[in-house]
């Protein structure tokens, strides 16, 4: 099985080519471009590097969200776009879900943050149970980082937060006695998006693996432009 994996749900773009036995190329950038000018170069570069068909590829994989508004659209569009020329099925997967698989813990939970802005962050929590299994103990939530960590202390307590959330949050998740993982598991990962994707796959979860008509991007709250004109019309 070989997935072609595509993130552009947060600050980073990124694409990897994923099997069920290793990941054989990633490549990712966090350097400010916008992700309509990066992404699909990516997936380009990294077909052409690993000497693959694009024919070759089994499943587009893609976040479907929360997220950057416009970067999951580029994602969804690029992703969809790329399984319907190739007659392909998609796997979708959250992308709080990718950036916890990205932080093994013994112990203890993870939860991963995204910036929403405006001091609230996209969030959800997660525990490594047995067999290597990564479970979500708790609701998707747009919050505040002020609610989410509050949440965090009362039920899990050891906690370890993961996410580009963590970066404007740092210092105040550190004095609530938080860990945050190490800098090189803190974004989004394509190669987890992958291995996530292959998991599904083989657990035949319908959920997820789709056709690529029917992938829907999840943003948890609307737009902030639909939430503006809401309040205006109230």
């Amino acid at each position: 099985m070989l997935i072609l994996a595509l993130d552009a749900s947060g600050h980073t773009a990124g694409a990897a080519l994923v099997t069920e036995e290793k990941v054989i190329a990633e490549l990712t950038l966090n350097c400010g471009y916008t992700h309509s000018r990066t992404l699909m170069k990516l997936a380009d570069d990294i077909v052409q590097l690993s000497d693959i068909e694009l024919c070759d590829i089994d499943y587009v994989a893609c976040t479907s969200g929360p997220g950057s508004f416009t970067g999951l659209r580029i994602g969804a569009a690029c992703a969809k776009g790329l399984a319907m020329g190739l007659g392909k099925k998609m796997v979708n997967v959250s992308a709080l879900d990718v950036l916890a698989y990205n932080v093994v813990k013994t112990s203890g939970y993870i939860a991963s943050i995204m910036d929403a802005r405006r001091g609230e962050v996209y969030a959800a929590v997660y525990e490594w149970a047995e067999g290597n299994t990564l479970t979500r103990v708790s609701d998707y939530i747009a919050d505040k980082i002020e609610v989410v960590a509050g949440i965090a202390k009362e039920k899990y307590g050891d906690v370890t937060f993961a996410g580009d959330g963590t970066v404007p949050h740092r210092e105040f998740l550190l004095h609530e006695g938080f860990n945050i993982a190490p800098l090189g598991h803190i974004l989004q990962r394509p190669s987890g998006l992958g291995a996530l994707a292959v998991k599904r796959v083989l657990a035949g979860d319908a959920e997820s693996v789709i056709n690529a008509r029917d992938f829907k991007l999840f943003y948890i709250r609307k737009p902030q432009a639909e939430r503006e004109m809401e309040r205006k019309n109230v």
